[in-house]
């Protein structure tokens, strides 16, 4: 069974940093596009970044590029997703996703975690 736990939201100051951690099991990421994706309270969610099964291939949604970076570990089956220079409008819920295809698209995955709170405060 796949499961998807992510770790390490919380709280942190405008212009802070932070580090969220994906760690599946039941599936190799090697093998997939690991993504993540984010909910703000009254919007939809909406694609942050994504990562190919080769990690050759990275994609960001356009307001976080050059902030965040989307990485993993293979040896930890672990997805990353770095934070910097966070603003307040990037407090949201973060999912992390598993899917078979190249998609920055919520309903391409197949597979998502239960979500942890990122809070930016200013």
């Amino acid at each position: 069974q796949v499961q998807l736990v992510e770790s390490g939201g919380g709280l942190v100051q405008a212009g802070g940093s932070l580090t969220l951690s994906c760690a599946p099991s039941g599936l190799t990421i090697s093998w997939y596009t690991m993504a993540w994706f984010r909910q703000a309270p009254g919007k939809e969610r909406e694609f942050v970044a994504r990562i190919s099964g080769s990690a050759r291939i990275t994609k960001y949604k356009d307001f976080v590029k050059g902030r965040f970076a989307i990485s993993r570990d293979i040896a930890k089956s672990t997805v990353y997703l770095q934070m910097s220079s966070l603003k307040v409008e990037d407090t949201a819920v973060y999912y992390c996703a598993a899917g078979s295809k190249a998609s920055s698209e919520d309903y391409e995955y197949d597979y998502w975690g239960q979500g942890t709170q990122v809070t930016v405060s200013s």
